[in-house]
C-alpha cells in the first residue's frame, strides 16, 4: 500500500515573535488556532522556539501532559517545583510527566548566546500520574540511525513515558537512507530540523513536517545532511 504522506510546510505553521521569543506552532498552540491542525494522534504540540540570552518562559504551571524538550543549539535552564534544577546543552533531552500538577521555568542559560530548542506534548494514556522529571544526553548519536529518546517504559535505554509513542532523533549524512517498519495501525510524523529530508518521495526541508499512515514501510532518505526527529505513534 503507497504512504499516505500528508506534508506541513515551515512557512504554514503558527508563527509569533515576542522579541525575546522566536517560535513557530506546527499545531494549535496558546493564541495560534488552526482546527485542521490540532494534533496528530497523541502528538499534541510541536514547537520551534528561539530565546534571546538571558530571557525564557517565567514560572507556569502542567497537569496531565508528556512534554519533551530536545535543545538543538545554546543552553536550556530548567527549574521546576519538584525541586530539580538543570542546565541542558545541545543533545539533552528532557521529560516533564506533568501528572496531577507541576510548574516549572524555562530560560536561555546564556547571557550572550540564543537557545534554540524543540517542545514537544504528548498525551499522556493515565490522568493525575505522579509528576516526575527525567534528563538525557543524546548528543553523541551514531549518524546514519534512529535514536529512540523517549518511549512507554523507557526501553533501550530511552527516557518513559505515559503513552505507547516512540520519540527518535537522528542525524542522516547526504545519501544515506533510514527504513523504519511500523506495526499494525501505527502511523508516524516526521519534523525536520537541519537539511533537507526525502519522505518516499516527499521533500522536506529546515521546519517541515509531515504525517504518515497507510502504510508499514518507511524509507527517509537525506537530500543534504539531516538533523530530524521521528515519532511512531499508536
Amino acid at each position: 500500500m503507497t504512504a499516505n504522506i500528508v506534508v506541513r510546510k515551515s512557512e504554514a505553521r503558527g508563527h509569533a515573535n515576542h522579541g525575546w521569543l522566536d517560535t513557530h506552532h506546527t499545531f494549535s498552540f496558546a493564541g495560534y488556532y488552526d482546527p485542521s491542525h490540532l494534533g496528530f494522534r497523541s502528538l499534541l504540540v510541536i514547537n520551534e522556539d528561539r530565546v534571546s540570552p538571558g530571557k525564557g518562559f517565567g514560572t507556569h504551571p502542567h497537569a496531565d501532559m508528556e512534554i519533551i524538550s530536545y535543545v538543538v543549539e545554546g543552553a536550556l535552564e530548567h527549574q521546576d517545583s519538584l525541586g530539580t534544577r538543570a542546565i541542558m546543552k545541545a543533545g539533552d533531552v528532557q521529560r516533564i510527566s506533568a501528572g496531577r500538577g507541576v510548574r516549572h521555568s524555562e530560560y536561555n542559560a546564556s547571557a550572550k548566546d540564543p537557545v534554540h530548542f524543540l517542545q514537544i506534548w504528548i498525551e499522556p494514556d493515565a490522568e493525575g500520574v505522579t509528576p516526575e522529571y527525567a534528563e538525557r544526553s543524546f548528543g553523541g548519536i551514531e549518524p546514519g540511525s534512529l535514536q529512540l529518546i523517549a518511549s512507554k517504559g523507557g526501553r533501550s535505554d530511552s527516557i518513559s513515558i505515559h503513552q505507547d509513542a516512540d520519540v527518535y532523533v537522528a542525524k542522516l549524512p547526504e545519501g544515506r537512507s533510514i527504513d523504519h517498519t511500523f506495526a499494525a495501525s501505527r502511523s508516524g510524523w516526521v519534523q525536520v530540523i537541519e537539511g533537507e529530508l526525502l519522505v518516499t518521495g516527499e521533500k522536506l526541508g529546515p521546519g517541515d513536517g509531515a504525517s504518515i499512515s497507510d502504510t508499514r514501510q518507511l524509507r527517509l532518505t537525506a537530500a543534504t545532511d539531516a538533523h530530524f526527529l521521528f515519532f511512531d505513534l499508536n
